[in-house]
């Protein structure tokens, strides 16, 4: 695909290096790259992307942007708090560089609609924040023939590498999920906003090598970075011959692992959290709706009480029903456990404040 004049411009100082010239610079224009997750991985992977030239952009995402995002996630202004993930985002995109093709897919991605979705990309970047989607990104582009460039961070930590093709894939990784509960999402135990900057910028990197072959792609190898020392490492990763996706005789099945990576028992949709509380308003029920998130996390929902995690004491409530949440549904889940082990009434909400936000508010 020939540059424009306007584009040969814009990319000068790139394209003026020995090992890319317009070549290079060709095959970013004509390529399609699709990132999962406008977050604090997709954000800079996004922006990269569209800064050096990358012909289209898909942007996969069902949430909004919320206050405690902007610390991290900085394809999103203040403004946008409220707004799709993919509005606000394919706006800056936009913005930063009018050459590039944006592609809203306002889904969470499942079984039923990963393959449509990522079909016809020639590169996927997973800036997701959940195992079940990790697997079924995995699989899906295992199964399209699609490279794979993955990452995570967690506090002061981050983790990258690219998957597909004659190398490993991510079950090579980690070949089954973790046990509900035992991972804490960054809602639960932080993360400081640079680290998923630095692992985006680095997956925009990856993405890059893959398209224009300048370079040598992290395929068979993690990279793996501690925050607090400021030091990157790097471990070798072999496919795994017994892979049930990309193994000998293997395939790659794109499945919702949803009920395998939380806890299902007692949870609640949001839409049956508001029938509750409208019945709760009307005289109709009775219960207590419990937001055990801090305070730094956002307001409470409308008819919640504050009571953050570390302060939830099951005789509180000695007779009453209980509805706890969080922001992602993972620290309800475990809070869950642990009132039903001490005989409480109690429920949570499914996907936590963040899926009442999407099913609920723009209902």
């Amino acid at each position: 695909m020939v540059l424009t004049d306007a584009e040969r411009e814009r990319y000068a100082r790139q394209t003026r290096l020995p090992a890319w010239g317009h070549l290079a610079q060709e095959k970013l224009r004509a390529a399609s790259v699709a990132v999962v997750g406008a977050g604090g991985l997709g954000s800079p992977a996004l922006l990269y992307l569209a800064a050096a030239g990358v012909g289209r952009l898909g942007i996969v995402d069902d949430d909004v942007v919320a206050v405690s995002n902007l610390h991290r996630q900085v394809v999103h202004a203040t403004s946008a708090v409220g707004r799709h993930k993919t509005d606000s985002a394919a706006e800056r995109v936009r913005d930063l560089n009018p050459h590039v093709e944006v592609v809203e897919h306002r889904v969470r991605l499942t079984a039923a609609n990963a393959v449509e979705v990522l079909d016809g990309y020639d590169v996927v970047v997973d800036g997701s924040d959940s195992f079940a989607t990790r697997y079924l990104v995995n699989d899906t582009c295992l199964l399209l023939g699609v490279p794979l460039v993955w990452a995570t961070v967690l506090g002061f930590d981050g983790q990258l590498s690219v998957f597909g093709g004659r190398g490993p894939c991510y079950r090579c990784l980690f070949p089954l999920p973790p046990d509900p509960g035992a991972v804490p999402s960054c809602a639960e135990a932080g993360v400081v906003g640079i680290v998923p900057g630095l692992l985006g910028v680095a997956q925009a990197a990856e993405a890059i090598r893959v398209v224009t072959g300048v370079g040598e792609p992290m395929s068979g190898r993690v990279s793996v970075y501690d925050g607090l020392s400021g030091r990157w490492s790097e471990l070798p990763l072999r496919r795994n011959p017994a892979c049930p996706a990309c193994g000998e005789g293997g395939r790659p099945v794109p499945t919702d692992l949803d009920e395998e990576c939380a806890l299902p028992e007692r949870a609640l949709t949001p839409a049956v959290v508001a029938r509750w509380l409208d019945e709760r308003r009307q005289g109709r029920r009775a219960f207590e709706f419990v937001d055990l998130r801090d305070e730094d996390e956002g307001p409470a929902l409308p008819g919640a009480r504050r009571t953050p995690l570390a302060e939830l004491r099951a005789g509180a409530w000695p007779d009453a029903q209980l509805v706890v949440y969080c922001e992602s549904g993972r620290r309800s889940a475990r809070a869950l456990a642990a009132l039903l082990a001490d005989g409480v009434d109690a429920y949570h909400l499914a996907g936590g404040a963040a899926a009442w936000r999407i099913d609920v508010r723009h209902a």
